[in-house]
């Protein structure tokens, strides 16, 4: 999250303002850690079925929001390579990531200006990164810079919100400041493709995909409140309940209807050796 993109109207700084009070609001409320753990172990799940066991020398994560307010993905990542590099857009998120993991190398950066030479990571995890920008031409210009980036041959994993699922493609069509008072989101969320038009526009920036999956089959307007009132009212008996209910859904992934009920869409795709 935590692209240079917010609700318009916001200058840069007040872009990065926005980012930073929003780290800072999730990191002293841990009121979603619960949510969070289950939302981890999605993409752990995901990182194991495409990335395997095989070590990469380097690897970039597109943002440190999971990692600035939770226990995130990096423990994860660095199982899986010798050098894990992020980025973020907001300050604050790279400090709270950076303290939590000195051995994160964290610094700031647009996603759509990347500062790093051509071709310097085996392999780049996207999630939920590219899908809060106003325009779908800000998706095309982050990704031309992480082809840019990734050495030929590399990997790219990239999740964005799903249209595809209807409860996602309702939220979209209604103004931020709706969805904003009815506690439907906590944060800005912007521009997102489905299956079919990740693909499009992963091929259009020169990528070769080898696989979508839609993942987090969970209602995530109902699975959010209940599992924060778990974590204020459950013992951690209950809470693992919770999050083995929470796990059970993601059987969804194997039924047919699975681009309907992903809450996100996530490709595996790679950079041509030539």
């Amino acid at each position: 999250m935590r692209t240079d993109s917010q609700p318009t109207g916001m200058n840069h700084d007040s872009k990065q303002e926005y980012w930073d009070d929003i780290g800072r609001s999730f990191n002293a409320a841990a009121s979603e850690n619960l949510w969070r753990s289950h939302s981890d172990r999605v993409n752990r799940n995901l990182l194991a079925a495409w990335l395997g066991k095989h070590r990469r020398s380097s690897l970039l994560k597109t943002d440190l929001f999971d990692e600035a307010v939770s226990k995130g993905l990096f423990p994860c990542l660095e199982e899986r390579a010798d050098e894990v590099s992020g980025i973020d857009i907001s300050p604050q998120c790279v400090e709270m990531a950076g303290r939590r993991y000195p051995g994160f190398n964290v610094s700031r950066a647009d996603v759509r200006d990347l500062p790093f030479e051509d071709g310097r990571f085996d392999c780049i995890f996207s999630n939920s990164t590219l899908d809060h920008f106003d325009h779908r031409k800000d998706i095309v210009a982050a990704l031309s810079e992480l082809f840019r980036v990734l050495r030929p041959g590399g990997e790219l994993i990239v999740t964005l919100d799903n249209l595809q699922n209807p409860l996602i493609a309702l939220r979209n069509a209604l103004p931020f400041e709706w969805l904003k008072k009815l506690g439907l989101v906590p944060y800005f969320v912007g521009k997102t493709a489905g299956r079919r038009g990740l693909t499009r526009i992963l091929n259009e920036s020169g990528f070769i995909v080898d696989e979508t999956k839609a993942i987090l089959h969970c209602p995530r307007v109902l699975a959010v409140p209940l599992a924060r009132r778990c974590q204020e009212r459950s013992n951690a008996a209950g809470q693992q309940r919770l999050l083995e209910w929470l796990a059970a859904w993601e059987r969804l992934a194997d039924w047919p209807t699975a681009g309907f009920t992903g809450h996100f869409i996530a490709a595996l795709a790679r950079k041509p050796k030539t």
